[in-house]
């Protein structure tokens, strides 16, 4: 009786572990590679956007200054987190002459028939800019946006990919 016992004991412990090694193992990654270039509020503006392990996200936004100070100029915005879980994209954005940018969106599938092709995914969300009036006072100015992901032959990093 007793060696049926521990038999069962030591089944019974397998099971759990089991059961525990599946609650606790990581989600596995995501299939598609968001990663890649897209497109921001003006002609010449993108975002660069790097989904790396355990859905982090890298990058940036450059865009042209629009003070005095910086017309015409590139700015670059480093984003200082970002992150993606599932579909579910947020960023926040270093400031740069004043402004800084926060994201909350999802990647969607555009009309792009390939990876290859403009607006394979799209990133849909609200943008936020932050920045300040002429008095020195903080701004906030909220829009709904949509950033198609450039061709791959205007984003080299794509071309890899395929």
């Amino acid at each position: 009786m007793q060696p049926q016992r521990l038999l069962s004991g030591v089944a019974i412990l397998c099971l759990v572990v089991a059961a525990m090694a599946q609650q606790t193992a990581p989600p596995p990654p995501p299939t598609d590679d968001y990663s890649g270039m897209y497109t921001f509020l003006k002609e010449g503006e993108f975002v660069q956007v790097t989904v790396e392990e355990q859905g982090k996200v890298t990058g940036f936004v450059s865009r042209y200054g629009d003070l005095e100070s910086d017309r015409g100029a590139f700015l670059d915005h480093f984003f200082k987190d970002g992150k993606l879980d599932g579909r579910d994209l947020t960023f926040t954005t270093d400031t740069r002459h004043g402004v800084w940018y926060e994201f909350k969106g999802k990647v969607e599938r555009g009309p792009g028939k390939a990876r290859a092709d403009e607006a394979y995914y799209v990133l849909k969300g609200t943008l936020t800019e932050h920045g300040k009036d002429a008095a020195n006072k903080d701004t906030v100015r909220q829009r709904e946006v949509e950033f198609k992901l450039f061709p791959a032959d205007l984003n080299p990093e794509q071309g890899k990919k395929e």
